[in-house]
């Protein structure tokens, strides 16, 4: 079943790099053999890296949420060879910073109800964007989104119309971290992900393939595509910004056709990929 178009004509991009770094994967080399079926998935807790970018007095700032945004966008960029401070950029998330927020919640429930000014301006969606324009040097525009559990496919179609619109390439940045209790109880996100992708209007020598949105059918019905391996199936149904890996691995897999991705209750996001020879 297709619902109402969301462009016409198709639009097309291509990735022109990926970042990624989640439960058992260190970086987009590691999860391309993990979801090429060349190495086994694996279930250890996501390692986030040291924002070595950031100048010292917000490196000790940043928490998790900014930290697993720079590391994916900074593979991302320079696996495509290009400048992050001139690069437009959409950053999603289904919900922030889970710690940070947990914190301030601890904060105001306590008698003196005093929150710290770094918790405050990192409680803000656009923390992750704001962190990196001062890890890059980039003024260009940004983009800060938040679609709950669609947040990936709601960057996703904002990034590929900027670019196809702007004729330019643009970093799409979509991540989620875990909650601590009591909010895991009622948000049970239980590990850090995140995705980065560079996608360009424009082909070049290092696209790894062609993604295409059609008018008429881009917006369906029809049921997300399921990964054959139950670890990485259980990371997808887990994690929003994870419900991006039925696209990462036909990326991995070099296989191309239609790839479903879960967007809106009762509302899938459909997308043809072509690889690049």
């Amino acid at each position: 079943m297709t619902v109402s178009p969301c462009a016409s004509p198709p639009l097309a991009v291509h990735v022109d790099g990926v970042g990624l770094l989640g439960p058992g994967i260190d970086s987009w080399e590691d999860g391309r053999l993990q979801l090429a079926a060349l190495a086994p998935a694996r279930t250890q807790k996501t390692v986030l890296p040291v924002p070595a970018a950031l100048p010292p007095a917000e490196r000790r700032r940043a928490g998790a949420i900014i930290r697993l945004a720079l590391a994916t966008g900074l593979q991302a960029v320079q696996a495509a060879g290009l400048d992050p401070a001139r690069l437009p950029s959409v950053f999603a998330s289904s919900g922030g910073d889970g710690l940070n927020c947990h914190e301030m919640c601890v904060a105001l429930a306590s008698p003196e109800k005093l929150i710290s000014p770094t918790r405050f301006h990192n409680s803000v969606h656009n923390a992750a964007s704001g962190y990196w324009g001062i890890a890059t040097g980039s003024m260009a525009a940004s983009s800060v989104l938040c679609a709950f559990d669609g947040s990936f496919a709601a960057g996703l179609l904002e990034a590929v119309t900027l670019a196809v619109v702007d004729r330019a390439p643009v970093l799409l940045l979509a991540y989620d971290v875990d909650y601590p209790e009591p909010l895991r109880s009622v948000r049970p996100v239980p590990d850090a992900f995140g995705v980065a992708l560079v996608l360009s209007p424009q082909r070049s020598a290092g696209s790894l393939a062609c993604v295409r949105l059609h008018g008429d059918s881009c917006l369906t019905g029809d049921p997300a595509d399921l990964l054959a391996d139950p670890v990485l199936e259980s990371l997808r149904r887990s994690i929003p910004a994870a419900r991006s890996l039925p696209l990462l691995c036909a990326l991995a897999m070099r296989r191309g056709g239609r790839v479903v991705l879960d967007y809106l209750d009762g509302l899938q996001l459909a997308l043809e990929l072509t690889p690049c020879d």
